[in-house]
């Protein structure tokens, strides 16, 4: 098994059943004690702020803020640098916990030894 996963979020409140799932796959990992990095990008950017995750509704599915609650203690959260840009989001903006960094990292991330990734 991965000794690290690195997932990408692609999807919000657009996509609510990709989104969840990814943020489910994320927390079940960092609680199985894997090294997780999860982006947030595209729809999912949205989250890095405060409150958003509150509004997201999914039946018979975890509580969002939980999930991002334990990504942001057990693991690492970051936002897409275009996307924030895109959002005019700004590091000042996110959740405490949250990055902002670009392609070049998550490229590092993902090709990194014992890494696993995976795109939502």
């Amino acid at each position: 098994m991965a000794k690290k996963l690195v997932i990408k979020v692609t999807a919000g409140a657009d996509a609510p059943e990709r989104c969840s799932q990814a943020f489910t796959v994320a927390a079940v990992a960092v609680a199985s004690g894997v090294d997780v990095s999860l982006w947030l990008t595209g729809e999912s950017a949205w989250f890095a702020l405060p409150g958003r995750a509150a509004e997201f509704e999914l039946p018979h599915a975890a509580p969002l803020p939980d999930l991002l609650d334990s990504l942001l203690v057990g693991g690492r959260v970051t936002l897409c640098t275009q996307c924030a840009a895109r959002r005019d989001i700004t590091e000042k903006d996110v959740i405490e916990g949250v990055r902002i960094a670009g392609a070049q990292v998550f490229v590092q991330e993902a090709l990194g030894e014992e890494t696993q990734a995976l795109v939502y």
